[in-house]
């Protein structure tokens, strides 16, 4: 991975490219205020350097039938490194866990996990979740709903971009 410095015009390609996926090239550059040709330069190489993981469609769970979320506040028996990662690795084969963070305090992780329904997601809870190896214990909330629903990073005025 090449290491850039980014500029203005970097941070405007990414902040348009994260609202708007889909957008074309041509239309990418006049809202970067640059031509077509460096702007695909310039994203290629923001994907090149990390800065751009990859491109998805934000689908509607909903629509697709899973209407239940759940956050899953787990606590490990062992926090040695070793152990950790054996459970970041283990939860990464999980489809149902979308999002996975490691957490300080009294919580070691917080599970998001995407269910059909409530028995879907008890299936899943009894099966693979709470026998896990070096689960020590599980605490979940089921979201009502979500009050906002926003993916990537906040490009405001007053953020700090540093490299």
């Amino acid at each position: 991975m090449q290491h850039i410095k980014l500029d203005d015009i970097d941070l405007k390609i990414l902040q348009v490219l994260q609202e708007e996926g889909r957008i074309t090239n041509v239309n990418l550059a006049k809202q970067a205020g640059i031509t077509a040709p460096p702007c695909l330069r310039r994203v290629r190489a923001l994907e090149e350097a990390g800065y751009i993981k990859g491109y998805h469609a934000d689908l509607n769970p909903g629509k697709l039938g899973f209407d239940l979320v759940v956050f899953a506040m787990v606590g490990l028996h062992s926090q040695a490194e070793t152990d950790l990662q054996a459970f970041e690795r283990l939860v990464g084969e999980w489809p149902m866990v979308r999002e996975a963070y490691m957490l300080n305090g009294e919580i070691d992780f917080i599970l998001k996990i995407v269910a059909r329904d409530l028995n879907h997601f008890q299936t899943f809870l009894t099966t693979h979740l709470t026998p896990a190896p070096n689960v020590e214990s599980v605490k979940t909330s089921l979201s009502i709903r979500c009050g906002k629903d926003r993916a990537g990073v906040p490009f405001t005025p007053d953020a700090v971009y540093t490299e």
